[in-house]
């Protein structure tokens, strides 16, 4: 399979080239030391990981990598380290990407579907009447107006400030990351559902999706 990929020439100018795909390029499996428990691997991972999110995709070549993670950790199993730039897609679409691969557990051979949202009736019978369609459209223009300009003025004039996920450091994307994560049961799930007022399964995918996304596409903004 070929592909094209934009390089640099000898003239300094940018230009795009056919490349073949070399999977051997693309795809690597670690070697750590053999039959040692979770918790020795959890470090080895996590360095392992820390050091691939400071290294550079190769520019002579299609800019992704998948890594594979044989060794049993304390979240899982294995693991599989997706590296991926961002000019082939962000993290939401990457995010839907992965989702649209899933299967059914009743018939693998079915791709994942959701449930339909089904819209609200409202049966209050004034739902067309000026007094609640005008305060909604006034609404709409001052939150679009709102948001806009505070958008702009934040990305040229106003520093976003300083938390413990910004620390306005110099150079920091150039130090080494360390990994979190986290478990949330169904109870916590259903909880967080009910605090941000969800009222399907669509929508309260949609909140994962967009919430996933903007992980995946900082990492991938810094690589």
């Amino acid at each position: 399979m070929k592909v094209w990929i934009q390089v640099i020439d000898e003239n300094g100018e940018k230009r795009w080239k056919k490349v073949e795909v070399k999977f051997k390029d693309h795809v690597y499996v670690p070697i750590f030391p053999a039959e040692m428990s979770p918790q020795f691997y959890d470090k080895y991972f996590e360095d392992y990981f820390s050091k691939l999110s400071l290294s550079q995709l190769p520019q002579s070549q299609p800019l992704w990598e998948i890594h594979f993670i044989k060794y049993p950790t304390s979240n899982a199993a294995g693991t599989v380290i997706f590296k991926i730039h961002h000019s082939i897609g962000d993290g939401y679409s990457l995010v839907g990407a992965l989702l649209s691969c899933l299967q059914r557990a009743d018939n693998p051979s079915l791709p994942l579907t959701l449930p339909s949202v089904q819209p609200r009736v409202d049966t209050s019978g004034d739902h067309g009447t000026i007094f609640k369609t005008v305060p909604k459209i006034f609404s709409l223009l001052f939150y679009t107006v709102s948001d806009f300009l505070g958008s702009l003025m934040k990305s040229s004039l106003v520093e976003d400030d300083l938390s413990p996920i910004r620390s306005g450091d110099i150079g920091i994307e150039f130090r080494p990351i360390a990994l979190a994560s986290m478990t949330f049961s169904l109870g916590q799930i259903k909880q967080i559902k009910a605090t941000l007022g969800v009222v399907s399964l669509l929508n309260f995918k949609y909140y994962l999706l967009v919430f996933s996304s903007k992980i995946i596409t900082f990492w991938l903004r810094n690589h």
